[in-house]
């Protein structure tokens, strides 16, 4: 039985969140449409399961919740600290930089998952993973120390992406 559920639904919260996610953006909501939406998100990560070979094994869906936060007051802040730098610092006193911050992730979604919260935060970009995978290139709108934009990521988010993705 267990083997069935995970032949049909190889990534439960994959399956559920694109039912949520065509429901949502439809019209209006019909049992129609959540049922359309429940096909297509049994029928998606069935088709594409072959190019998933190394799955997580383990994943923290409670901590997750508590990292999505910090990172939407993160992209909160920042959105106001860059409006700042773009109205008083003019451009010949912006100190950009190009950071290389060593990763201890080895999980391909843990390095995606960083790089895609640095890149979705105003200010920085992750623009390079090294071809082992043991660092990120990150550039910074504006720092005056970039050891410390290197620590705050390593702290503030890899940190608790290893807690996340065991």
């Amino acid at each position: 039985m267990a083997r069935a559920f995970h032949w049909l639904l190889p990534h439960p919260f994959l399956t559920l969140l694109l039912a949520v996610v065509w429901t949502l953006l439809q019209n209006e909501v019909s049992a129609g449409m959540v049922v359309f939406g429940i096909i297509l998100g049994i029928i998606i990560p069935r088709s594409t399961s072959i190019w998933w070979p190394d799955t997580p094994t383990g994943f923290r869906l409670g901590k997750m919740v508590s990292y999505s936060v910090i990172v939407m007051w993160d992209i909160l802040v920042a959105n106001v600290q860059v409006a700042w730098i773009v109205l008083t610092v003019p451009n010949s006193k912006l100190r950009p930089a190009w950071i290389v911050v060593p990763l201890e992730l080895r999980q391909p979604e843990a390095i995606t998952v960083l790089a895609g919260t640095i890149t979705l935060t105003p200010g920085t970009v992750s623009a390079d993973l090294s071809d082992e995978g043991h660092s990120l290139l990150v550039h910074v709108l504006h720092t005056d120390d970039a050891d410390a934009v290197r620590d705050d990521i390593k702290t503030r988010y890899e940190r608790r992406l290893k807690e996340i993705f065991l």
